[in-house]
């Protein structure tokens, strides 16, 4: 079964002209990447796959369950997709704290949760990504890793059937980009949630991606299968 199954056909604006995307494959990669340069359409696919941007028409099916189809009339909200997404810049609350921020993803409506208020799944979380010493300080507080760290626990803590990631490592030095894959391959093997990258570092790609798809002006240009990464070193 197919655990990426997607057509989308948008019409939108890009710099002065209109731009078209048409993207259309289907993949049974646990770990899926886009690959392409800066304006190939990636992060636009991946709204798209998240409900937060609706397509012209197509339909997005993810581990067989159907998120949107245009022709019957289907468009999940992106709360009903029940998929998580990690947004480029992390796209933190700046006034709540590390704890605030994971939890609020479990909260309807926009209520922030109380600093002090009993979270287990938040706490659950934060211990797996080691965020304790930093679970009180805000956003600006702490490094780019553990803001990375704490997007990807907001993104957990639903418990998605799938991750979606927008350049997770981008704002990153190299040294911390390589620790973070690392983090993140285990984080997915352990889960076995699909995942679904976009990037344009083919670091990324030699790590993580078990198939990429290549994206180019809105357009697939092929496919191809990676060979499954070694088993990290103890």
């Amino acid at each position: 079964m197919s655990v990426w199954d997607l057509s989308l056909k948008k019409q939108l604006r890009h710099g002065a002209g209109p731009f078209t995307l048409e993207v259309a494959f289907r993949s049974a990669a646990q770990r899926l990447v886009l690959y392409g340069p800066s304006g190939a359409g990636k992060t636009q696919t991946l709204r798209m796959i998240s409900g937060i941007t609706q397509p012209d028409s197509g339909w997005v099916r993810v581990a067989g369950r159907a998120l949107f189809d245009g022709a019957a009339g289907l468009n999940l909200s992106p709360q009903q997709r029940q998929v998580g997404y990690v947004f480029q810049d992390y796209a933190l609350f700046p006034h709540l704290t590390v704890r605030q921020n994971i939890a609020f993803a479990l909260r309807r409506g926009w209520r922030n949760p109380l600093r002090r208020e009993p979270l287990p799944e938040a706490d659950r979380w934060i211990e797996q990504f080691g965020l304790q010493d930093v679970a009180a300080q805000l956003p600006h507080q702490i490094s780019g890793g553990q803001r990375q760290r704490t997007a990807l626990a907001r993104a957990l803590v639903t418990r998605p059937t799938a991750l979606l990631l927008d350049e997770p490592f981008a704002a990153l030095d190299k040294a911390l980009r390589h620790r973070l894959r690392e983090e993140l391959l285990e984080l997915q093997m352990s889960l076995q949630l699909p995942l679904l990258l976009i990037t344009h570092d083919e670091d990324d790609v030699d790590r993580l991606a078990q198939e990429v798809v290549h994206l180019d002006a809105g357009r697939v240009r092929g496919t191809s299968a990676v060979p499954s990464p070694k088993t990290m070193e103890s």
